[in-house]
C-alpha cells in the first residue's frame, strides 16, 4: 500500500512561492541549501537558491510530507483539482495571517475561508476537524463562477 510521501506544486516561481508556505504551516521550513546542493545547482546553471527551479518545503522535525514547488512554463488558468485545508482554532485569525504573507481571500462558506496563495492556488482555513464535516456532503464550488 502507497505511503504519502510528497506533495508537488507546480508553479511559475517556486522561491518565493515555498517560503509563503512555509511560513503558512506550522513547523515546516524551506530546506536548508549545503555546499553540495549549491554546487548541483551550479552545474545545471542555476545561479542559487533564488533560481532554483524545483524548491523543497520540510516538515522540521522530519515527519509529515514534504511538499515541493516545481517551476512549470504555463500559468495557473483553472480551479484547482486538489487542494489543502488547513485546521486553525480562529479560523479569521488565521485567515488574517495568511492575507499578510501574501495570500487572498476568495470566498467564505460556513465556518471556513477559501484563500488563494501568491499564485492563485486555492486553499482552505477550516476549524478544528468536526465530526459532522464526515456526513457534510458536497461543498459548494466558490472558487470558480458556476456555469450556466
Amino acid at each position: 500500500m502507497g505511503e504519502l510521501g510528497d506533495v508537488v506544486f507546480d508553479c511559475r516561481d517556486p522561491a518565493p512561492l515555498a517560503r509563503f508556505w512555509a511560513a503558512a504551516l506550522d513547523g515546516y521550513r524551506v530546506a536548508p541549501y549545503d555546499e553540495a546542493e549549491l554546487a548541483r545547482l551550479q552545474a545545471l546553471g542555476v545561479d542559487g537558491p533564488e533560481d532554483d527551479p524545483s524548491v523543497l518545503v520540510e516538515p522540521a522535525s522530519g515527519a509529515g510530507p514534504r511538499l515541493w514547488f516545481t517551476r512549470v512554463p504555463e500559468p495557473k488558468t483553472v480551479k484547482n483539482r486538489v487542494h489543502l485545508d488547513l485546521r486553525a482554532a480562529d479560523v479569521a485569525i488565521e485567515a488574517a495571517r495568511l492575507v499578510g504573507l501574501g495570500a487572498r481571500e476568495v470566498a467564505r462558506v460556513e465556518d471556513w475561508i477559501v484563500l488563494a496563495d501568491p499564485e492563485g492556488g486555492e486553499f482552505c482555513v477550516q476549524p478544528p476537524r468536526q465530526a459532522q464535516y464526515r456526513d457534510h456532503g458536497e461543498i459548494p464550488a466558490v472558487a470558480e463562477p458556476p456555469r450556466g
